[in-house]
């Protein structure tokens, strides 16, 4: 079983930069693709950004591409975020899975406030 553990939310300015981390436990090796998703009220979940184990293949959702990078360190994922606007204010989650595109696991989230 893979525990989540997601950090570095908050309260920023408009335009202004976080990083998010989120460190996965509970067994020896790495889940196979850790990804962020993001849920602002009444709406869906989001898909925001994800990268494989390998570390060559990192795929962004349209509404963040060029603002945010994903990037990994063995069971550790971070989501440097820049250029952020109100629109970004949501509840941000960490997921993993050992498939590609298919998460078995989430951390609880972490909120991130965007105030114009």
């Amino acid at each position: 079983q893979v525990q989540l553990v997601e950090s570095g939310g908050g309260l920023v300015q408009a335009g202004g930069s976080l990083r998010l981390s989120c460190l996965a436990s509970g067994r020896t090796f790495a889940p196979y693709t850790m990804a962020w998703f993001r849920q602002q009220p009444g709406k869906e979940r989001e898909f925001v950004a994800a990268k494989t184990q390998s570390g060559a293949t990192a795929t962004y959702g349209l509404s963040v591409k060029g603002r945010f990078t994903i990037s990994r360190y063995a069971k550790t994922v971070y989501l440097q975020m820049d250029s952020l606007k109100p629109e970004d204010t949501a509840l941000y989650y960490c997921a993993a899975g050992d498939v590609v595109a298919k998460y078995d696991y989430w951390g609880q989230g972490t909120q991130v406030t965007v105030s114009s």
